[in-house]
């Protein structure tokens, strides 16, 4: 497979019993990354046994390999990461499972309570995959589950996206966002999203309805009453989240990720005569196989901006961290 500005590096076979991964020795910047040896998982009762060929990143690996996010379930060091996958079958919990050795799946690893997806092998909860979509690479396949998901729960589990519905996006050029676009305008909403001046055509193109340039306008100034917002980075932009509960018709719905940045959001959306609510993904085979339907026939894309080789993890970690990435980053693991 080419990767898109890249050259995989050359690897020798990994010992049996042994697996290439990107592994983090402490909770820190990115110098905490090295490839390494390290022991290939088994899997235990329903879990399954895939041979990855390409992982997403997400937020919720830098921010749990500094220390925040999910670091709590982190048992030792050194850990392995990653959260999103692409890859084949293995081994599987019993001869006649709904999935087979061989079968192209993608999904969410269970990282970090068990290793994770930043490396060959990952053992996997059977009900966190699902058949991968036959019309992506692994590359574009291994970018879709957490953010898809995440902009799922949020847009049509929370929202309840739906004709005539007025639904603002925050971030929408992210890895969540460009997917939450396209949901709640497959869903029949009016979509409001906000974005760099550079994105917001290709926002328009995803289906949002109205772009606001976030660069150069206060979304405030021009938004008027809305239904629902999903505001996905509100520490990083100008107080988002607050000025969102003022666009706010009285009952409307306001959605924030990631949770825990806003201690104040239940107290604050109650003054306000809104709903608010956090949110946290819980992967899902079924939700997992209706989203591939989706891509399948056209109605939802995912954006990858770069590949990297797995010997990159940490070059593509900060360009993740530094921000003004337009969909999703993805690691190439092994060739198929």
């Amino acid at each position: 497979m080419t990767l898109r500005g890249e050259t995989a590096a050359v690897t020798a076979p990994t010992p049996v019993g042994l697996m290439r991964a990107a592994v983090t020795d402490r909770f820190g910047d990115v110098g905490a990354l090295r490839i390494a040896e390290v022991p290939r998982p088994e899997p235990v009762l329903g879990e399954v046994l895939v041979r990855v060929v390409a992982a997403g990143l997400n937020p919720i690996d830098v921010s749990t390999r500094s220390g925040a996010g999910a670091a709590a379930g982190v048992a030792g060091f050194p850990a392995v990461l990653g959260h999103d996958f692409s890859g084949v079958v293995i081994r599987t919990p019993y001869e006649a499972f709904r999935l087979q050795p061989g079968d192209e799946v993608y999904g969410v690893s269970a990282a970090p309570r068990s290793a994770g997806s930043f490396a060959e092998y990952v053992t996997v909860p059977a009900q966190q995959l699902a058949l991968k979509p036959k019309v992506l690479s692994h590359a574009d396949a291994a970018a879709v589950p957490l953010a898809a998901l995440t902009a799922w729960g949020a847009v049509v589990e929370l929202a309840k996206a739906h004709e005539g519905q007025r639904l603002l996006v925050h971030a929408g050029a992210s890895g969540v966002g460009h997917l939450a676009v396209q949901l709640a305008a497959y869903f029949g909403a009016h979509v409001i999203a906000t974005g760099a001046g550079g994105d917001l055509d290709w926002l328009r193109e995803l289906g949002a309805a109205e772009t606001i340039d976030s660069t150069a306008t206060r979304f405030e100034d021009v938004i008027g009453e809305v239904d629902a917002v999903l505001d996905l980075a509100p520490d990083r932009f100008d107080r988002s989240g607050p000025l969102s509960l003022r666009a706010l018709r009285p009952g409307g719905l306001l959605v924030t990720v990631p949770s825990g940045s806003w201690p104040t959001l239940l107290a604050d959306a109650e003054r306000a005569e809104v709903r608010a609510t956090t949110f946290t993904t819980v992967p899902d085979a079924a939700t997992l196989a209706v989203i591939a339907r989706l891509i399948t026939s056209g109605d939802v894309r995912v954006s990858v901006q770069r590949v990297f080789p797995l010997e990159r993890m940490a070059e593509a970690q900060r360009l993740l961290e530094d921000g003004h990435v337009r969909g999703k980053l993805v690691v190439q693991v092994a060739d198929y």
